[in-house]
C-alpha cells in the first residue's frame, strides 16, 4: 500500500555556514549620534555651553557689581555715595535689583540666538561690535607667532635629534629649556626694557597700539606693513614663549622615530638622508604633534591678557581686563565665550585633521 506523504519544505540549515542571518540595520539617528565627527562637534558645543554658564555665575560672584564699581570711582572725587549711585544707575545699562534667574534666562535666550547683548558701560555698543574691534588683532599676532614658533621649533628639534649629544644639541637644549621656563609676560618686559630702553633697537612708545595715526584699515601695503610693525613685539614674544617647548617635543619625537625599523630599512636600501628625513622621519615625527598645535594656540590666547597689557597692544587681552575691572558682565561673558570657542575650535580642527592623517583613531 502506497502512503502519500505530504511534501514539506526542508528544515533550515542552521550553523553549517550555507545561510546567514540578516542583521537588523542600525537606525540612522544612532549612526549619526555615534559618528566620530558628530561626537567631536557635540563635545565641542557642550564645552562652550558649560563654560558660558559657568562664566555667567562666576562673574556675578565677584565682589561688587557695575553700579558699585562706578559709584566707588565717583566718590573718589568727593561725591556722596547716594549721588554717585544715582548717576551710575542712570548711566549704566544694568538693573541691580533684577533677579538672578531672570538675568540668566535673558543671557541663555541671547546665547541660543547668538545675541550677546550690549555692554554695560557703553549701552549703545553691542558686545559683538566691541569684541570685533579687538579680536582680529589678537588672532593675527597669536596666529603669526604660533606659525613661526611651530615651524622653527620643528626644524630645530629635528636638528637636535640628528646632532644629539653634540655641542649644537647641548646649546639648543639649554636654550629651549630656558625659553620654556620663562613666562610670556616676562619675555615681553625683557624685550621692552632690554631691546628698547638699553640697546635702543626700537622705540617702545612708537610700537604701542595696533596702527599708527593716519593709517586706515584696507587692502593696502601701507596698512599691512604698519599692522605687522605694531604687532612685531607681540609676535616675537609668542615665538620666544613656545618655541623652546616645540624644540624639545620635536627632538623627543624625532629621536623615537629614528630608532624605528623602517628608518633602518630605508638606510639599508641606500636612500638619501634628505629623503629619509623628509619622507620617513619628519612626517612620522610630526604626526603625533598635530593636536599639540591647538593646545599651544589656546595657551597663547589665555596669556594674551598679560602680554597685551605690557606691550600696550589693543587686543582682547586688554579688553578682558577692563571688563573684569568695571564688572561689565555681558562683555566679560562674550569675551570668555569667544576665547573658549577659539580654543575649542582649534582643538576640534586638530582632532579632525589627526583622524584624517591616522584613520585608526576613529575606531
Amino acid at each position: 500500500m502506497a502512503t502519500d506523504i505530504a511534501a514539506s519544505p526542508p528544515p533550515p540549515d542552521i550553523g553549517n555556514g550555507t545561510q546567514t542571518d540578516v542583521d537588523t540595520p542600525v537606525p540612522l539617528l544612532r549612526r549619526i549620534w555615534t559618528n566620530y565627527v558628530f561626537v567631536k562637534v557635540r563635545k565641542a558645543f557642550t564645552v562652550v555651553f558649560v563654560v558660558a554658564n559657568a562664566t555667567f555665575f562666576l562673574s556675578r560672584a565677584m565682589p561688587g557689581d557695575p553700579i558699585d564699581v562706578m559709584a566707588g570711582r565717583l566718590t573718589q572725587g568727593g561725591m556722596s555715595m547716594a549721588e554717585a549711585r544715582a548717576i551710575a544707575i542712570n548711566s549704566l545699562a544694568y538693573d541691580p535689583d533684577a533677579p538672578l534667574l531672570r538675568q540668566w534666562w535673558e543671557f541663555f535666550a541671547g546665547l541660543v540666538t547668538l545675541d550677546l547683548g550690549n555692554t554695560i558701560n557703553r549701552p549703545a555698543q553691542s558686545v559683538t561690535e566691541a569684541i570685533g574691534a579687538y579680536l582680529p588683532w589678537t588672532l593675527f599676532s597669536i596666529g603669526m607667532g604660533t606659525l613661526v614658533a611651530v615651524t622653527l621649533g620643528l626644524f630645530l628639534g629635528m636638528v637636535m635629534a640628528y646632532w644629539r649629544n653634540r655641542f649644537l644639541d647641548h646649546v639648543l637644549s639649554v636654550l629651549a629649556s630656558v625659553l620654556g621656563a620663562v613666562p610670556n609676560y616676562l619675555i615681553a618686559m625683557l624685550l621692552v626694557i632690554g631691546g628698547g630702553m638699553y640697546l635702543g633697537w626700537f622705540d617702545p612708545i612708537d610700537l604701542r597700539g595696533t596702527l599708527s595715526p593716519g593709517v586706515s584699515p584696507g587692502f593696502t601695503l601701507e596698512f599691512f606693513g604698519d599692522a605687522f610693525y605694531h604687532a612685531l613685539l607681540p609676535i616675537i614674544t609668542y615665538v620666544l614663549a613656545i618655541i623652546g617647548t616645540w624644540m624639545l617635543i620635536m627632538k623627543a619625537s624625532t629621536t623615537e622615530v629614528l630608532g624605528e625599523d623602517y628608518v633602518t630599512v630605508a638606510r639599508a636600501r641606500g636612500l638619501q638622508d634628505r629623503r629619509i628625513a623628509s619622507s620617513y622621519v619628519g612626517r612620522n615625527a610630526v604626526l603625533p604633534l598635530v593636536a599639540q598645535i591647538a593646545i599651544s594656540f589656546g595657551t597663547l590666547v589665555g596669556g594674551a591678557i598679560f602680554v597685551e597689557r605690557v606691550l600696550v597692544y589693543k587686543g582682547v587681552g586688554g579688553l578682558l581686563l577692563d571688563a573684569v575691572n568695571y564688572r561689565d558682565y555681558p562683555l566679560l561673558q562674550g569675551l570668555l565665550i569667544i576665547i573658549t570657542s577659539c580654543v575649542v575650535i582649534a582643538n576640534l580642527v586638530a582632532d579632525l585633521l589627526y583622524s584624517r592623517l591616522d584613520p585608526r583613531i576613529r575606531n
